[in-house]
């Protein structure tokens, strides 16, 4: 069924049953009130009737068995005053008057009159009588405080349901004008959405933007659209891993200023000025060059689309050639050191010297088992405690004192939060350990970890013995690509990312120079916070 066919159908049903809820309540309760007031009307008129000395003076004499003619005044009455009968009867419940002259003289059709005459008091009741189902009035007639006879004073049903369906004619006009209105909304609803929507069905459009979702996230050039406050609307996967989002998540960096990202290219976006724009800007060490697309929509500015790719030298990609042949040398160097220890080994277990092999694997293991049991019996997150056994392992290489406060706790939580702490704790102890060993010459290079959570705040503070963070950037060392190390080497991810994270769990982040002329970074972040997130 298409969405026109399902509105139009929905819209009918929904506006069918409330008429139906409602008509009906209404029904119901103008019944009862007309009702109501049938019963008081005639238990009125019956009072006034009975105190008639006429009626009394002929209900005396009934009861002495002397004859009357009390049906052409009571007739007289009825006629006007609109009740469909009036019936008089004595002691013994005979009628003294009815609208049919031939009934007038027999007994009164129905128990309901005996209350009246034996107790004395007025009432209503529906019961069927000679003439029909009727809502029937009694009030007793009293001389001298006996009771004498009763008044019956009835209103047929038959009548009062044709004066009620009278005024339905009313409700009819009301029924008629709902559904109009009804009809009304839903063609101005159908117009509304066929100009919206181009007369697509939802399915179409959701399609649709699935596919043009998986055509921008398989372009390899980095797409960010922005609104006209310069608000990121869209990112493609490029962007995201151009400014290392992945961990932080997408999702969370949209609507975000594009000059949280990049200052430099929030200010080309500017430039653009409602056109199209070609220009440079960078991102930390690296150059990139960007096209920037003027959004128009109905003859109205409403953003831009911004296309940009790195610009790089042969320079630069030589450094880049180079700087990753550093690394994979590095890693052979690694593989062929214990790949002499493993041969060592092998060796001495070939000559049975079983005793100088204990020592040697005893040597290599007795540092990391002491490591081992520091961090078991201290973290409790699996996840936190093999990253700092990794970073045990890399200071150790860069023979940098990696120390694990003995006051350390921190319990285990949620995939979501330990991934995050995770990046957390390792940008901040991989940037202490390159400051510790970058300023090796002028101290021991020392790099302490305080972790904690016993109490409503989750601790994280890293202390090493580097020069400290520069003057000239102490006010945007948070920033995209800004860094404090100077080799070629992309840097300027690890605090940015630190900073984000932490954002994200609505934390705190601060530095400063100790006395002991270390550099001290602190992070809280509310416990309450992490556990929404577990």
């Amino acid at each position: 069924m298409k969405l026109k066919s399902h509105l139009a159908l929905s819209t009918i049903a929904t506006t069918s049953t409330i008429v139906i809820v409602v008509t009906t309540a209404i029904f119901f309760l103008l019944q009862n009130i007309y009702h109501d007031g049938l019963r008081a009307r005639g238990i009125e008129l019956g009072k006034v009737i009975v105190h008639n000395d006429q009626v009394i003076e002929a209900v005396k004499d009934s009861n002495q068995g002397k004859p009357t003619s009390l049906n052409h005044y009571i007739e007289s009455l009825r006629a006007q005053t609109g009740a469909s009968f009036i019936v008089v009867v004595n002691k013994q419940a005979y009628r003294l008057s009815h609208p049919n002259p031939a009934r007038v003289g027999k007994h009164f059709v129905g128990d309901d009159i005996y209350r009246a005459l034996n107790s004395g008091v007025s009432y209503s009741t529906v019961a069927k009588g000679s003439l029909g189902s009727a809502i029937r009035n009694f009030v007793p007639v009293i001389s001298n405080g006996e009771v004498i006879g009763a008044v019956c004073i009835g209103y047929l049903s038959d009548k009062s349901f044709a004066i009620m369906l009278a005024q339905y004619g009313h409700i009819g006009l009301m029924i008629a004008i709902v559904y109009l209105i009804a009809i009304s909304m839903t063609i101005v609803l159908f117009w509304k959405m066929k100009r919206t929507f181009l007369d697509y069905e939802p399915e179409y459009i959701v399609n649709q933007f699935h596919e043009h979702e998986l055509i921008l996230n398989s372009i390899r050039d980095a797409i960010i659209a922005v609104d006209n406050k310069l608000n990121v609307t869209t990112m493609n996967n490029s962007a995201v891993n151009l400014f290392s989002l992945s961990t932080v998540g997408h999702s969370q960096q949209l609507y975000k200023p594009l000059a949280t990202f990049s200052t430099s290219l929030a200010h080309m976006v500017l430039e653009a000025n409602s056109r199209f724009h070609q220009g440079e800007f960078s991102v930390g060490n690296l150059c990139y060059r960007a096209n920037v697309y003027p959004l128009q929509s109905q003859n109205q500015h409403t953003g831009y689309v911004v296309v940009f790719f790195p610009n790089l030298d042969h320079s630069q990609m030589e450094r880049e050639l180079l700087y990753l042949k550093n690394y994979a040398e590095l890693l052979r160097h690694k593989t062929h050191e214990y790949s002499n220890k493993l041969n060592t080994l092998s060796g001495m277990l070939q000559l049975e010297h079983t005793q100088e092999a204990i020592a040697f694997i005893q040597q290599e293991t007795d540092h990391y088992q002491s490591v081992i049991n520091a961090i078991v019996r201290t973290v409790h997150n699996p996840a936190v405690a093999g990253l700092l056994l990794a970073k045990f392992n890399k200071a150790s290489d860069m023979h940098v004192n990696f120390v694990l406060d003995t006051d350390t706790t921190l319990d285990d939580y949620g995939k979501t939060v330990s991934d995050k702490l995770v990046t957390i704790i390792g940008n901040l102890v991989d940037n202490a350990l390159f400051a510790a060993w970058e300023n090796r010459t002028q101290q021991t290079p020392n790099v302490q970890l305080y972790l904690s959570d016993r109490s409503q705040h989750v601790i994280i503070e890293v202390q090493d013995s580097g020069v400290g963070v520069p003057e000239s950037i102490n006010e945007r060392i948070i920033e995209y690509g800004v860094s404090t190390k100077q080799d070629e080497e992309q840097h300027g991810v690890g605090l940015y990312l630190v900073n984000q994270l932490v954002d994200y769990f609505s934390g705190t982040l601060d530095w400063e120079r100790t006395e002991e002329n270390t550099t001290l970074f602190m992070i809280y972040l509310d416990k309450n916070k992490l556990m929404q997130y577990d």
